[in-house]
């Protein structure tokens, strides 16, 4: 992937914060983790607007049933990364 380098501007107590995780090389990777995760979610809620424009709101009924089915999903991926489990 191209990379392109650029200016910004962070508070220092967050930049300080960050230093105390991470080595001077990998404050650019963090901060580019941390953009790419927030791009990630505005897609998301673009994605989301663009749904519910076109098929309504979901109800509570529909997204206590999504939450159910993520949390079976996690049970099922932490059952395999317990000690012991079979790989």
């Amino acid at each position: 992937m191209a990379t392109r380098k650029i200016t910004i501007t962070v508070p220092d107590e967050l930049v300080e914060s960050i230093k105390g995780r991470v080595d001077a090389r990998g404050v650019s990777a963090y901060i580019a983790a941390a953009a790419a995760h927030q791009d990630a979610m505005d897609r998301l809620r673009e994605l989301t607007d663009r749904l519910e424009a076109e098929f309504g709101p979901v109800s509570a009924e529909e997204e206590q049933t999504a939450l159910e089915r993520i949390a079976t999903v996690d049970d099922w991926h932490d059952e395999r990364r317990s000690p012991g489990a079979a790989a």
